[in-house]
């Protein structure tokens, strides 16, 4: 079986330092540490900017370091993103170039400062045409997408194949839903097991699903990682060796689509869901506080007004107030006031930290909107969630 295995390292610059430490210690390390011990066995991971920022704070400089050494021997296959995870489609074109650019220095400073990756993570897999065109204008050859997103329904794609974007001219493969949404390792070891005709496994998951979100007690990772019978290849080496490519015109749309979702014109519903008014009203923060950064920028604070603004912009600030149930794939409720608040927090910060005297009448403005969002979550919180625990 050959195993193309994308793995996302994320977590939100803001988040508190043991959550970093606990996702670090359970399963980024461990996947490195699993690399080093099978040198045959290669991987393509995304490891946002934010992320690597907070390990510079937390001394994670050696694991950079054992990073780089894989990623030299070429069993690690690093790719772009937008440096604090932004949902991509639903802010402004100068801002995701802004992230995607900030993202690409992180990285050549830890990774060689003529590093530049071939292939690019979108946030969510939040895939439209506009942001691939951007993609491609700034240097990337190719994009991992969600299956649902070639043609708007699940179970269609055929794996085998590389296909090339129409809108923008940038390489895709796709993932499985299916395969991704099991604990991965596991599920391969049953299908190489009972010598089920299954010669290719695209798989695509959050890097913590390898020990903090499911502890693996038989050690099924490592177990498939000695399989004589697997072979790994990162996403370049795929796409070089496929000769034939399909064009197609993927249609808006992410991770965790659904066809229902696709056919009513919301392809980001679990971060933007017009019925949710506490998500449309942190959209009106946002935005706010973008224009106001941007009016501001040169404001003796602007850094700072930056600083708080990009931390807001992630797209858990949005996650967390969905309220979708994630248990069926090793994840929790989407619902945390706390999160939200965190995210809000850095939105009204952003305007706060202005120091022109004229952006006081948009500070109240500001402040009238954060207290409404605070109100809305924690009376949805008691009145709703709490009934139901």
């Amino acid at each position: 079986m050959l195993w193309i295995n994308f793995l996302h390292l994320y977590q939100p610059v803001n988040t508190d330092a043991h959550f970093i430490k606990e996702a670090t210690e359970l399963s980024y390390a461990r996947i490195i540490r699993a690399l080093e011990e099978h040198p045959n066995v290669k991987f393509t991971l995304n490891i946002t900017g934010g992320l690597i920022l907070r390990w510079e704070e937390l001394g994670y400089g050696e694991l950079l370091k054992r990073i780089n050494n894989l990623r030299e021997k070429g069993q690690i296959e690093l790719t772009g993103s937008a440096a604090y995870h932004p949902l991509l489609p639903l802010i402004p074109k100068e801002e995701t170039i802004r992230q995607i650019k900030e993202n690409e220095k992180i990285l050549q400073k830890h990774f060689g400062g003529n590093f530049k990756p071939r292939g690019f993570f979108i946030p969510e897999m939040a895939y439209s045409p506009k942001v691939a065109k951007i993609i491609k204008k700034l240097g990337y050859e190719w994009i991992i997408l969600g299956e649902i997103v070639e043609k708007g329904k699940l179970g269609k794609t055929d794996f085998n194949k590389i296909y090339k974007d129409k809108n923008s001219g940038l390489k895709i493969i796709f993932r499985s839903r299916p395969l991704s949404e099991s604990y991965v390792p596991e599920t391969l070891n049953k299908i190489m097991a009972e010598a089920k005709d299954n010669n290719l496994a695209i798989t695509a998951t959050d890097a913590e699903l390898y020990g903090l979100r499911h502890n693996d007690p038989t050690g099924e990772f490592e177990k498939i990682l000695k399989n004589p019978n697997l072979k790994t290849e990162t996403i370049s080496e795929f796409i070089d060796g496929h000769k034939e490519i399909e064009k197609i015109k993927p249609v808006a749309g992410s991770w965790v689509s659904t066809e229902e979702e696709l056919k009513r014109g919301e392809p980001y519903i679990l971060w933007s869901d017009k019925k949710n008014k506490i998500q449309k009203n942190i959209w009106k923060l946002a935005n706010l506080a973008y224009k106001t950064a941007a009016k501001y920028e040169k404001d003796e604070n602007a850094g700072w007004a930056r600083w708080h603004l990009v931390r807001g912009l992630a797209s858990c600030t949005f996650w967390w107030a969905s309220g979708k149930d994630f248990s069926h794939i090793f994840g929790p409720l989407s619902w945390n006031p706390d999160e939200i608040e965190r995210g809000i927090n850095e939105l009204i910060r952003s305007i706060r930290a202005l120091d022109d005297a004229t952006t006081r009448k948009t500070k109240i403005k500001a402040e009238k909107l954060y207290l409404k969002i605070k109100k809305m979550v924690w009376k949805k919180h008691w009145t709703y969630y709490w009934k139901k625990a």
